[in-house]
């Protein structure tokens, strides 16, 4: 690059003669740096591009093309840099985990504590973890902890394990300080064992025939060929002519000018590829394996339900409960003072809190003794018949249950999920347009939560509860079958990611290591922008192929012309630049930025942004349905009575002005952003029967008036509430998926500044 530069510059200086000289150089520079890499690859058995680089620069110098020996020069040191970055890449993604093992312990000896290496444990050693360190061996617990296991299994939420429990190394504690008994040395352990899969899976993958060189070796025995039966049928003369012209700028130039292109495009949408080889690889992958927490779901636990016991709604079971965990590292606590705020609910600072870690927290709100954790701590005895359905549900969905106790009765209990990504369906479904026909989700997940997921999504297969060994295995196995692409986001992932023919991570959140192992980087926490990488590189890819194609065909036309002695080697040389820049300008079509499925306009995606918000208050309601619905049996017939009316004002008060609003602005809107025959018109019908069913809700009320409702009455009333629970779900989840996604996430609301406890004990999770 320095030598091309000056050249220029000396042209531009009037210094024509030392210009090309410095050209020239370069050029020779080049063409002894492409006969080393011919050798070189000759030694591994391998012929490509770099023979028809060494015509290409030999040629160039034989008849005075000096910038064009000075260009090609260049294009070949920088591709071979990219691929000398590439191949240090192991080394960096082995180093991204090392650093992140613990390199000390403090082992228990007669004298008390002492730090040692960890090479140092050997099995029986007894150990102390503090809060916040990384297990440094495998063992068994001394004591009970909560741990963070996302490293290994991908999973956000901690986990609580007992004395003697066995303990992999690498996961976080996330809890108390607690002893652990050494099973072995670290280098037994687990987390040595990802970072072996790494460098394993390293060594496995194949090496990837680039573009340019499928077409090198035929187009260099064509040359080769008609070159020679130009010298026997008009002499040496003839056969420069054909060299001249089979000079072969549309594989040198013209791909990777495309493939560059396409990694521009795929940067400005967030997605960084690691070379143009990545880029080939993604537009040739069908299958795509892919891990669910925090890929396709949030990664993040969110409240989805209250489920109240008492005489409490579920707001005020809410606001409690949020009030009290404003004080708690608790990663539950966070999700539930989140809801709260996003709900409206009034926070108080709380006082005198007590927290046990992997238990809950006690503390007074206001004037109420509140405790939020598991169910014997806060003083459910037994299994009444409201816990055992919260358990129950849980346990169906896959959700985690949180119990709450006010003033020493049961007040209710919280059930926390880790949510589906919004876009996850949408580019699902457009991976499958751009050419991806099989999806794979792996898991480190229960099977029933993982099938769930995989249903909503429409994934052909799902594969729960594999380590990061069995991930492995399952990579190897699909890439026998076909291209394959692997998306995570943990280091659980990176040995998969590493073997994969091309791994995807989700940089904007995910681990340093899945990052470093990846051949592909979401900058941005949205998932859709894989299907738009996908698109991009299938179409940088298409339009290199047809460059490089159209070029050989006019080059190839070139020397059937210059065989037979009708081009002379001068001409020859002008239609030669003249082919490059023709295949070389078709090869700058790939810079043009691809119309999106979607482009919504600021003010839409505004609206869109600003009725995702409101959907808090409406999904708040949609649960109450069911709340109230699952609770008319179980209190007295007036309590269901009034409980049905504070409902039904409710929706009347919150999910009409909505759906109204909705109707008259936010859907117009997306009609002229979507295009098409009203594409939004099946939920405009879904807001005509949501809005009947509020009314049918109203005249059942009426009917039965203010005195007590009879069993015929209470069945009417929970057949309705079932049913406005179903449609607004349903409803809500499909606008959200299908229209209210196009648009960035909208800003978290304004935060409130913590409520400060009056000198509580340092919190520990529970």
């Amino acid at each position: 690059m320095t030598a091309l530069t000056a050249g220029g510059l000396l042209h531009l200086a009037g210094a024509g003669a030392p210009g090309d000289q410095t050209f020239a150089a370069a050029g020779a520079l080049g063409a002894a740096f492409a006969l080393y890499a011919v050798v070189e690859a000759l030694a591994h058995g391998r012929l490509g591009v770099d023979v028809v680089a060494v015509l290409a620069l030999v040629g160039a110098l034989a008849v005075g093309e000096d910038l064009a020996a000075a260009v090609i020069a260049v294009m070949l040191a920088s591709g071979r840099s990219l691929e000398w970055w590439a191949a240090g890449r192991a080394e960096r993604d082995l180093q991204a985990l090392l650093e992140r093992a613990p390199q000390r312990a403090r082992r228990h000896e007669a004298d008390g504590l002492v730090e040692v290496a960890v090479d140092e444990l050997v099995s029986g050693d007894l150990v102390t973890v503090g809060t916040g360190e990384v297990v440094p061996t495998d063992g068994a617990l001394a004591g009970p902890a909560v741990l963070d296991e996302s490293a290994l299994t991908g999973e956000p939420l901690p986990v609580e394990r007992g004395a003697g429990e066995l303990v992999r190394s690498g996961v976080l504690n996330a809890g108390a300080p607690f002893d652990l008994r050494c099973g072995g040395t670290a280098a037994d352990g687990t987390y040595a064992g990802v970072v072996r899969l790494v460098a394993e899976a390293t060594r496995q993958q194949a090496p990837f025939v680039r573009l340019a060189d499928r077409f090198a070796l035929a187009f260099v025995a064509v040359t080769f060929a008609v070159a020679g039966a130009a010298w026997l049928a008009g002499g040496a003369g003839r056969a420069v002519a054909v060299l001249v012209v089979a000079t072969p700028c549309p594989l040198i130039l013209a791909a990777p000018v495309a493939l560059v292109a396409g990694l521009s495009q795929a940067a400005r949408r967030g997605v960084v590829m690691k070379g143009g080889a990545v880029l080939e690889r993604l537009a040739r992958c069908t299958t795509l394996l892919v891990d669910k927490t925090g890929t396709l779901t949030s990664g993040n636990p969110a409240l989805v339900a209250v489920d109240p016991a008492g005489s409490l709604d579920d707001h005020r079971v809410l606001e409690l409960a949020a009030s009290l965990d404003q004080v708690s590292a608790h990663v539950l606590a966070g999700a539930v003072v989140r809801a709260a705020r996003a709900r409206g609910c009034l926070l108080l600072p709380p006082a005198d809190v007590t927290e046990v870690a992997g238990q809950g927290i006690r503390g007074r709100v206001g004037t109420h003794q509140v405790a939020v954790g598991r169910g014997a701590f806060v003083g459910i005895e037994g299994s009444p018949a409201w816990a055992k359905a919260a358990r129950r549900r849980a346990r169906l969905e896959g959700t985690t249950t949180v119990f709450v106790a006010v003033d020493g009765q049961p007040a209710g209990a919280l059930l926390l999920d880790d949510p589906v990504r919004r876009d996850a369906a949408r580019t699902i479904r457009a991976l499958r347009r751009s050419g991806i026909d099989r999806i794979v989700m792996l898991t480190g997940d229960r099977p029933e939560v993982a099938d769930a997921i995989g249903a909503v999504l429409g994934v052909d297969e799902v594969l729960a509860e594999r380590t990061p060994a069995e991930k492995l295995e399952v990579v190897a196995t699909e890439r026998r079958r076909a291209p394959t692409v692997m998306v995570g986001d943990g280091i659980n992932d990176a040995p998969a990611l590493a073997l994969a023919d091309v791994g995807v991570a989700l940089g904007a959140r995910g681990a340093t290591a899945a990052s470093q192992a990846a051949d592909v980087v979401l900058t941005v926490d949205r998932l859709e922008r894989l299907a738009d990488a996908r698109a991009v590189a299938w179409r940088a890819r298409r339009i290199a192929v047809e460059s490089v194609v159209a070029g050989m065909v006019a080059s190839l036309a070139a020397m059937a012309v210059a065989a037979l002695g009708h081009l002379p080697p001068v001409e020859g040389a002008l239609l030669q630049e003249a082919i490059d820049v023709a295949v070389i300008l078709n090869a700058l079509r790939a810079l043009a930025t691809p119309a999106r499925a979607v482009a919504l306009d600021e003010g839409t995606a505004a609206l869109a942004q600003r009725f995702q918000g409101e959907h808090v208050a409406v999904l708040a309601a949609v649960e109450r349905c069911r709340s109230v619905a699952d609770r008319l049996g179980e209190v007295a017939p007036p309590v269901a009575l009034d409980l049905a009316k504070q409902l039904h004002g409710e929706l009347v008060a919150v999910v009409g002005p909505h759906e109204a609003a909705e109707q008259q602005q936010l859907y117009p809107a997306l009609d002229a952003a979507l295009g098409g025959a009203e594409p939004t018109a099946t939920m405009a019908r879904a807001h005509a029967e949501i809005a009947h069913e509020i009314r049918l809700l109203g005249r059942l009320l009426d009917d039965i008036g203010a005195g007590p409702p009879d069993d015929q009455d209470l069945v009417e009333l929970r057949r309705l509430l079932y049913g406005l629970h179903a449609v607004l779900r349903l409803h809500t989840e499909q606008e959200e998926e299908s229209y209210l996604s196009l648009a960035p996430s909208p800003p978290a609301p304004a935060p409130h500044p913590p409520a400060p406890a009056p000198s509580p004990p340092a919190p520990a999770p529970r």
